[in-house]
């Protein structure tokens, strides 16, 4: 049975999607001020390193956990919308790259089962 991550298509595909979705976030003026001070070239490395481990590709994400990798944005206003707004801007990105609706379907539940730790509710009692 293929990964995730091979059945999207392995390294190209992410490296594209993650290309993609950052364009997309960039545009949009709900979630652009949380990019303003930001690396993207390095944003950009770490998510695909990132994305790559979690769909079951090659294992080299070596940044922080999601915890405390979101707090800084926790203390700028990062909510539930705003996450809401990266998963449907994940989701048309795979969906312009051509990828079946059961795959983005996969990809959009990784991406809600972290939302309590983005949001630093893991273990808060939320």
């Amino acid at each position: 049975m293929p990964t995730l991550y091979e059945s999207l298509g392995g390294q190209a595909a992410v490296d594209a999607a993650v290309d993609i979705f950052y364009r997309k976030m960039l545009a949009d003026e709900r979630v652009a001020r949380f990019f303003e001070a930001v690396d993207m070239d390095r944003q950009a490395a770490k998510q695909k390193a990132f994305l790559t481990m979690v769909f079951g590709g090659p294992a080299n994400y070596t940044g922080k956990d999601m915890t405390r990798a979101h707090s800084h944005l926790l203390r700028d206003g990062l909510n539930d919308t705003h996450v809401d707004i990266v998963i449907a801007h994940l989701g048309a990105t795979l969906g312009e790259l051509g990828v079946a609706q059961g795959l983005i379907a996969q990809v959009a539940a990784i991406a809600e089962s972290v939302r309590d730790d983005i949001l630093g509710r893991r273990g808060a009692g939320a």
